[in-house]
């Protein structure tokens, strides 16, 4: 058990038998091996406990570490939603302000037409002819 060989056990009882007798010899073995089994015990109890706080301590440290990587991941998530939705909104917009911008030129077409009726019919003209008079009219070569 401690390391002792038979011959040291041997020694160790027959002093125990000269100094407790063989009246008190039984009930001191019996004190003995009570005292080295509570000991066993206590130690046993201490070493379950380190360990059981070691395993605390694991866990403790892997939770830690899921719980960064998922508020990373949820960070993450975040952002991409935000620029998508960002990217959605801008698209929008911008379809909304091609619309405006053509309802404008449409405008400005509209009242330059009221404004000057005779331009607006000039151009008309000018634009029919200059169409035709480059269809019928042959490129000179330079």
């Amino acid at each position: 058990m401690f390391g002792m060989s038979f011959s040291e056990i041997l020694i160790i009882a027959v002093v125990a038998i000269l100094v407790l007798g063989p009246d008190k010899l039984p009930e001191a073995m019996v004190q003995i091996a009570k005292f080295f089994k509570m000991f066993k015990k206590g130690i046993n109890d201490a070493k379950s406990t380190f360990d059981q706080e070691m395993k605390i301590a694991e866990l403790k440290e892997d939770a830690r570490k899921y719980k960064e990587s998922i508020t990373q991941t949820t960070q993450s998530v975040r952002k991409k939603l935000t620029f998508e939705e960002l990217d959605e909104l801008k698209k929008g917009v911008n379809e909304v302000t091609g619309g405006l911008n053509d309802a404008v030129s449409d405008i400005k077409k509209s009242v330059d037409t009221i404004k000057n009726p005779t331009n607006a019919i000039k151009d008309a003209v000018l634009g029919e002819n200059a169409d035709e008079n480059s269809d019928t009219k042959p490129q000179k070569e330079a």
